[in-house]
């Protein structure tokens, strides 16, 4: 599956993930510090995820092929 595809459903359930973290924690005097770390998380957690599939489907440096090694065997 090499496409752009599971990034944007990946971030779509993030978001929906990010919704239900601002939704659901319970109150009190730390549902703010509650929201901001899950949030946080979740946002850090897909950048993670995204570059590093980015980073092969679509990597900076390709590989070569080395004919003169091959020649000397």
């Amino acid at each position: 599956m090499a496409s752009i595809f599971p990034v944007w459903l990946v971030l779509v359930v993030v978001l929906g993930l990010m919704a239900a973290s601002w939704i659901l924690p319970k109150k009190g005097p730390n549902q703010t510090l509650v929201r901001s770390s899950l949030m946080l998380t979740l946002a850090c957690c897909y950048l993670m995820w995204m570059i590093a599939y980015m980073a092969q489907l679509h990597p900076l440096i390709a590989p070569r092929h080395n004919l003169a090694v091959e020649a000397k065997e």
